[in-house]
């Protein structure tokens, strides 16, 4: 992994581009910190997809809360009822 001030990294983004495309990941410090990371297209949709996987939707989540409800209830059905009406 190569490291790089971000004055140096604005000098030379396309070399640092480069890199990332040919599989290295370049850490860009700001103040001595790393501040970011530049991959390839590859290694990050391979991060998206492990974040994802670990996520469940909402209604799942929401089917996991403690309450006094039933879950297998019409709680997260549509309500097919219309809007009510509103005078403008």
């Amino acid at each position: 992994m190569t490291t790089i001030s971000l004055k140096d990294a604005k000098a030379s983004f396309s070399h640092i581009v480069d890199q990332a495309a040919a599989g290295e990941f370049v850490t860009i410090t700001r103040h001595g910190r790393a501040a970011a990371v530049v991959v390839s297209v590859k290694a990050a949709e391979e991060a998206k997809k492990v974040i994802r996987k670990g996520r469940p939707s909402l209604i799942q989540y929401l089917k996991t809360f403690p309450a006094d409800f039933d879950p297998i209830d019409d709680v997260f059905s549509r309500n097919p009822a219309p809007s009510r009406e509103v005078d403008l």
